[in-house]
Formats: structure tokens, sequence, C-alpha cells
């Protein structure tokens, strides 16, 4: 169905979107420097057309909410079905970024946050694959998401970009390599045979 289909691949139209947004972000602010500003600039009160950044990202948010659905039908059971929901919270956060901008006082707790869920989401769906039988995707899964914020968490970034891009690099990665499974099982529950009630 075309509409399966479409809901397989949100999450790298998703990732693709978020970087053309950011591009064109950037090519009509010519003032932004990678490495020394943040992405939320681009959507800020000093920002040339801020309205590219901050719709671009809340229309990005609707394929990443429509990718938590895809998840949540690919689920084997309800700790991947939990982890499909974290998704769909992350995608409300990517669309509170642009509506509260930078310059706004949610804004620094609504960009945290949607790195936060989409972590925890990497967590969680790594701990279902492993209950699921599924031990590659579920050790990849999790310690992405245990791994993946040390590094952010150390490394004196030279900017908030740059930081910012390594996080998003982190989460395509994962969409990357769960869209190609899905798509090799050919959007099956793959995982045929599995209780899902566990």
């Amino acid at each position: 169905m075309i509409w399966r289909e479409f809901v397989r691949y949100s999450g790298i139209m998703a990732a693709v979107l978020a970087w053309v947004v950011i591009a064109i972000s950037i090519s009509v602010n010519p003032w932004f420097v990678f490495t020394k500003n943040a992405f939320s600039d681009l959507g800020g009160p000093h920002a040339v057309d801020p309205w590219i950044y901050n719709y671009g990202l809340i229309i990005t948010s609707v394929f990443v909410d429509l990718y938590s659905i895809n998840l949540l039908l690919n689920s084997r059971n309800k700790v991947e079905s939990f982890a499909s929901a974290f998704v769909f919270v992350a995608g409300l956060f990517l669309a509170l970024i642009g509506i509260y901008h930078a310059g706004t006082r949610p804004h620094v707790f609504v960009s945290t946050w949607f790195f936060v869920q989409m972590d925890t989401a990497l967590i969680a769906w790594g701990i279902g694959s492993l209950m699921g039988g599924n031990r590659g995707l579920g050790l990849f899964s999790l310690l992405l998401g245990v791994l993946a914020p040390i590094p952010a968490l150390l490394i004196p970034w030279p900017s908030a970009a740059t930081e910012e891009a390594y996080g998003i690099l982190v989460i395509d990665a994962w969409v990357l390599v769960m869209t190609y499974m899905d798509s090799v099982h050919n959007g099956r529950s793959n995982y045929v045979g599995i209780d899902r009630r566990v």
C-alpha cells in the first residue's frame, strides 16, 4: 500500500528535509558560522527570513511523527511500542523548537528534550529488539543510544551547531539502519513468530 511505503521512508524524508532546511537557512544568512553559532540562530530574531528554519522544523516534525507510526506498526513487543512513543514525542519537541525559536524562554528546554527523547527511543528500541530476539539490531540501537551522548557531553565542541550536527547525524544513522532493515523485510513485522505480548 502506498501509505505504508510512505510512512516506512518518512524517517529518511525527515532527515533529508532537516538538512535541506538548514542549508537553505544558511544560504540566506551568510553571517552564520558553523563553528561559532547554533543552528537555532537561523530561526532567531536576528536571522534573515527566520520562518524558513522555523516552519521547516515544524514540517519536518510531521515526518518524524509519521515515522513513529511506522515504528509502532513494526513493533514486536510493548517495549518497542514504547520506543515509538518516544519518537512521536520527539517529533512534537522538534515542532516546538520552530514555535519557540531562539530568543524565547522555552527554547533551550525544547531543543534539549528533542535530543533526550530521541536518545531514549534508541535505548528503548534496543532493549525491545533484544527481548524480541534480534540481537544485532538490538545491540546497535542500545549501544548507539548509550554511547553516543558521551562524546556530546565530554568533547569541548567549538559551537552549539557542531554538537547539534553530531546529534542529528547519530539520529540519521539510526533511521537509515532501521529503514534498511524494514525494507529488507518488506515492511512485515520482521519478525514473524515473535510474541508481541512480551
